[in-house]
């Protein structure tokens, strides 16, 4: 199937080389298209260097934009599945083949890799850790399913959903979000183990006080999506 790894990249300059490198070792089939949200660094121009191609935002719209960008360029290019994968160094791409596996097969049409299935336990900041489970549980509540990591935005999709999020995407919290309304349109959700690294490069900002504001931020979100009106199939 033709696949298309999608990258979106905020100032990610210093990992986006490394990124880029694994994904052509471990996924040489695989096409690889770098959303630059509007970088302030080199971001772009790295991956540019590395013969990769690279649709450049004119400043920075946020992850959902970058992210439905891709969708729209997948949709545009004929493919049937399509790999969010972080710029960032946390995704590994010996992992991909775990979520394509639901995607070639017609088992699901959205796959989500959880790190809270894999055996090597993703450790997480305990503020960050808090909100994941308390949105796994309401998520899973919503959707009439276990959801392990409601914030994954490891996952791989077939062309049904491609056609979905290059129309219909969230743009504040997209990963929590998009399952919820995935499900309202009647597609299928899977979760698969899988293992992942801490960032390269940075720290995570998320305090105690901030990860408990953004869990009730993205709870209210869900609420709203509940009553929206979501295109079906």
């Amino acid at each position: 199937m033709k696949t298309l790894l999608i990258i979106p990249a905020y100032n990610e300059e210093q990992s986006i080389g490394g990124v880029i490198e694994d994904i052509r070792e471990h996924c040489p089939e695989t096409d690889i298209l770098v959303i630059d949200d509007g970088s302030a660094d080199a971001t772009g121009k790295t991956a540019q260097s590395l013969g990769v191609t690279v649709i450049t935002l004119p400043f920075n719209l946020g992850i959902g934009a970058a992210v439905q960008a891709g969708y729209h360029y997948a949709e545009r290019n004929g493919y049937d599945i399509a790999v969010q994968f972080d710029g960032d160094g946390q995704h590994r791409a010996d992992q991909v083949k775990n979520l394509l596996k639901p995607i070639e097969k017609g088992d699901a049409d959205i796959c989500v890799g959880s790190r809270f299935l894999s055996r090597g336990a993703y450790e997480a900041e305990v503020a960050r850790l808090i909100a994941i489970r308390i949105l796994s549980r309401s998520i899973s509540f919503l959707v009439g399913q276990k959801i392990t990591d409601p914030t994954s935005g490891f996952r791989a999709v077939n062309r049904t959903v491609i056609r979905f999020f290059s129309h219909f995407y969230p743009d504040d919290y997209p990963e929590p979000e998009s399952l919820v309304l995935l499900h309202k349109a009647g597609l299928r959700l899977s979760e698969v183990p899988v293992l992942m690294e801490k960032r390269l490069i940075g720290t995570s900002s998320i305090t105690l006080l901030r990860g408990l504001y953004y869990m009730v931020k993205v709870l209210l979100a869900i609420m709203i999506d509940m009553i929206k009106e979501v295109p079906g199939r």
